[in-house]
């Protein structure tokens, strides 16, 4: 009996010294509340600075707005590059007290994933301890209990003080569940502040760039003598003819039976941003890389090629040859005849026009497509139609918005799928956001900004 009264010994100091571990998330939460009002200060200071900021910007978009209005002149464009630059210095304030105002919360955040873990850490441990105490506890039969205690009364005092601690342990878990969940809270918003930061730090880098060029143009015109009509108006020439040579550039298309130019692709692009909420230049970037992949380039199922190119051998036969079918019947198109994507070293091809979606996924973006363009039944071979498919699936890939981890995230989606997070495919979504970029630069130049 001297056995089991030194395991119910060591068992109820066991779990007493466990019990002393188990902290719930209040106990870190109210740790983080310290510095609460030293806190609440620093962002009212900053909010305030925002607010002050984004009030300088509205007013000076006006007044750049006035200025374009004005006839050309080398100091009306002085006065205009004077404006641009401003308002990328006041820009990249708005980012920098955005990314002030996200430090300090990274930073807490850290700290409090770092505490729960190590308490969730501590709590596993003490808890390990208890149900291995209970176990051994458990090998003990009623019989020794009852002989071991010294009189009935005793026995019951074992049972409630039993009882209280399994009560205990099961507060235990649920605390360390507790701070499992809260734990994983911390980290979504951890990770969501954190793409906050890159995007900001990514508009920086932008209108830093904008600033080095508006300042190097405003050198240039300020060296030409305001009595030299002549060199003004050379420049003016050579500005219109860089966009008419943007504007008339051939967008050349995946799969198309034909070319639109550059320009009639941001017209394309602009009129289904204001549906979607996808950048005109990430959604043109999309395609632009589609199209210089240099594979799957719509090679199979033309007229005359051979039998092992043609739809009902290169596509997934039953995923995706049924809605082939109905999509060319609705149109009608000739399925033998109607160019698709051929497969690469693996998997299968089939993919459509220029935004090239599969059939299956094609058909269930139809309706949408067709309240977007109007154009009903839509065509996965019609560029306008195509566009808005491109940009659908991109807003419900969360591009809508903009943002540049949104985006890079959107591009790796509409590339790979459930696999988007795998480091091999990360070449795309960084492609993509290059692309976007220049795409981005020209549409500006076209539009005079």
């Amino acid at each position: 009996m001297k056995n089991f009264n030194l395991k119910k010994t060591l068992f109820i100091t066991g779990v007493l010294l466990a019990l002393s571990t188990i902290c719930i998330p209040q106990i870190v939460l109210a740790q983080q509340a310290l510095s609460e009002a030293e806190k609440q200060q620093r962002e009212e200071l900053l909010k305030k600075e925002l607010a002050r900021v984004e009030a300088e910007i509205a007013a000076n978009t006006i007044k750049l707005n006035a200025k374009q209005k004005e006839t050309s002149s080398i100091a009306r464009d002085v006065e205009i590059l004077n404006y641009q630059i401003s308002q990328a210095k006041l820009k990249i304030r708005q980012k920098q007290i955005e990314i002030e105002r996200l430090g300090g919360d990274i930073n807490v955040r850290v700290k409090t994933i770092r505490t729960l873990s190590e308490q969730i850490e501590a709590d596993k441990e003490s808890l390990s301890e208890l149900l291995r105490a209970t176990r051994n506890l458990d090998n003990t039969t009623l019989t020794e209990v009852v002989l071991d205690t010294d009189t009935l009364s005793g026995f019951f005092v074992d049972l409630d003080s039993f009882s209280f601690i399994q009560s205990n342990v099961h507060d235990s878990f649920k605390a360390m569940r507790n701070n499992q969940v809260e734990a994983t809270k911390e980290k979504v918003g951890l990770e969501r502040r954190q793409s906050a930061e890159i995007d900001a730090k990514r508009v920086i880098e932008v209108e830093t760039s904008k600033i080095q060029a508006a300042e190097a143009e405003k050198k240039r015109l300020l060296s030409i003598a305001k009595t030299e009509e002549a060199g003004y108006k050379n420049i003016i020439a050579a500005r219109e003819a860089e966009r008419a040579a943007i504007r008339n550039a051939l967008f050349k298309l995946r799969d198309s039976t034909g070319s639109i130019t550059f320009g009639q692709a941001v017209d394309m692009a602009v009129e289904l941003s204001a549906k979607t909420g996808v950048r005109p230049a990430f959604a043109l970037a999309i395609l632009k890389q589609e199209t210089n992949i240099g594979q799957n380039l719509g090679t199979c199922n033309r007229p005359g090629d051979p039998v092992t190119k043609q739809y009902d051998q290169i596509m997934h036969p039953t995923r995706d040859i049924p809605p082939f079918l109905r999509i060319v019947a609705e149109l009608g198109l000739d399925p033998r005849t109607t160019p698709l994507s051929c497969p690469l070293s693996y998997g299968y091809g089939g993919a459509m026009g220029p935004a090239q979606f599969i059939p299956s996924t094609w058909e269930p973006y139809k309706a949408r497509i067709a309240a977007v363009t109007g154009n009903n039944p839509p065509s996965p071979w019609r560029p306008l139609d195509a566009f808005a498919a491109s940009q659908l699936l991109l807003r419900d890939l969360g591009a809508a918005g903009g943002g540049y981890t949104a985006e890079r995230t959107a591009a790796l989606r509409y590339y790979a799928g459930g696999n988007w997070a795998d480091s091999r495919n990360a070449f795309y979504g960084d492609s993509v956001m290059r692309i976007a970029t220049d795409m981005q630069a020209q549409i500006d130049i076209l539009r005079g900004n």
